[in-house]
């Protein structure tokens, strides 16, 4: 089939390489205009660029889509199917009535739950237990369109919104497979979503960053995972602000005040919380790196000292 690709993560990334693998024919590649990335802000290409590069595959980074230089590009291209993954924009009718089959969209997400630009971190911000990714046909508005096929997985007790991109990226990539497939020998079928249920995942921002210690110990630790690996949890002990990346829960009462110290050694820093106590495991200091909290007290008397 005659596809174009639209997407511009690592999400992206392993789903058009799923099409390459699958024998596809992809015609374009559209992927966001390249942007300074990491500490010495260095322009670099996105991870779909580069593996449509790869492959000789022609790469397109308009920075609208709304001004029909994108959709004369795509009927030049004379596609039969567009696929979006984690593009970025939103496709207007214009483009969406182009291709023969349309255009489809991975999201990752059990739609219409968690409709938006970061739904994998508030499935955990949430306290959800399972969580997944659903195909669908595109529509004008925001992750609205019919359902073709879901895939369903649970969440891990520990895990991070890092680790389940991770796992998420390879059942989206799958997910796409059987839905190219379905459409090609004519098979799919079509849900509508039930708008009523829906709900929505804004991005996250540094807003969210500081825990809340009056919380329960079950919030706080999914917190601290669905903000892992950005933009972090944090937290202030004697004036010196830390990022918290993972923590354990100890159910039992500590008579301490939320916020409060209850231990500082071999097994980490301990608060106290609203129902009990968060044991801090992995944190960093302003300046520093990573560390095993325990590793931290030992050189850091004023945390030990309470």
């Amino acid at each position: 089939m005659r596809i174009v690709f639209m997407g511009t993560p690592d999400f992206a990334k392993a789903s058009l390489e799923k099409l390459y693998n699958d024998g596809h024919n992809i015609v374009g590649v559209f992927t966001q205009p390249d942007r300074p990335r990491s500490r010495g802000m260095k322009v670099t290409f996105s991870p779909v660029k580069e593996l449509a590069l790869s492959h000789g595959t022609p790469v397109f980074q308009p920075k609208t889509l709304k001004d029909g230089e994108a959709a004369e590009i795509l009927r030049n291209l004379d596609c039969e199917l567009i696929v979006a993954v984690a593009y970025g924009k939103l496709l207007p009718r214009e483009i969406l009535n182009i291709p023969q089959y349309g255009a489809i969209n991975i999201h990752a997400s059990l739609l219409p739950k968690y409709r938006g630009a970061a739904p994998i971190q508030w499935a955990i911000l949430n306290g959800d237990k399972e969580t997944g990714v659903t195909s669908m046909f595109m529509a004008e508005q925001l992750d609205a369109g019919d359902i073709l096929l879901v895939g369903k997985t649970q969440i891990g007790a520990d895990e991070t919104a890092g680790e389940l991109f991770q796992r998420l990226e390879i059942l989206g990539a799958d997910i796409l497979s059987k839905t190219v497939a379905a459409i090609t020998n004519g098979e799919l079928r079509r849900v509508t979503q039930n708008h009523s249920e829906a709900t929505y995942a804004p991005p996250l921002s540094k807003e969210l960053s500081p825990l809340d210690w009056s919380d329960t110990a079950h919030n706080i630790k999914c917190k601290v995972r669905g903000l892992n690996p950005w933009p972090i949890a944090t937290t202030e002990f004697k004036g010196t602000n830390y990022k918290v990346f993972s923590v354990d829960i100890n159910e039992k009462k500590t008579g301490k005040q939320p916020g409060e110290i209850v231990s500082a050694g071999k097994y980490g820093l301990e608060v106290a919380c609203a129902d009990g106590s968060v044991i801090i495991k992995d944190l960093q200091a302003p300046g520093g790196k990573r560390m095993a909290a325990a590793d931290h007290i030992r050189g850091n008397p004023l945390l030990s000292n309470r």
